[in-house]
């Protein structure tokens, strides 16, 4: 993947990297999406996904998470996406979107999906734009 993250970061698609229970304490806790979400959906939802974890360089630790749901032919949701408190504030957040981005373009989807309630400048940034016709488009489940 191309795409620069900050110094010290590096990204990565492994799942046997990915932290599980850390994840799990991340969107349980504190993701207002996925609070009280249980352990068992998590790790469902990660091996039914794939996975994107961002990581220090020296230490190994996660500093960040996220996940594509896909048929890896025409469409996409991204989902679950989140940076560990201390290291927000660094571009963290829009370079690991932007490198799912680049990722997913070899794919040739047609879209590529997400909801946010107060990460609109994250995904603007990398290219992402509201719906211009909401009429069209449909929910099942939670609101």
């Amino acid at each position: 993947m191309n795409t620069e993250l900050p110094d010290g970061c590096e990204l990565s698609t492994d799942p046997a990297r990915l932290d599980a229970g850390l994840i799990h304490r991340w969107l349980s806790q504190d993701a207002y999406w996925a609070l009280g979400r249980s352990r068992e959906k998590q790790d469902e939802a990660i091996a039914h996904s794939l996975n994107f974890g961002v990581y220090d360089t020296a230490s190994g630790a996660q500093l960040g998470y996220a996940r594509v749901v896909t048929d890896r032919t025409t469409f996409a949701w991204l989902c679950d996406v989140y940076v560990d408190r201390a290291a927000r504030g660094k571009g963290l957040g829009t370079s690991l979107v932007a490198a799912i981005r680049d990722h997913l373009a070899p794919y040739g989807l047609r879209r590529v999906m997400l909801a946010t309630a107060d990460a609109h400048a994250v995904y603007a940034a990398v290219g992402f734009e509201p719906l211009a016709d909401t009429e069209k488009w449909m929910l099942f489940g939670e609101q």
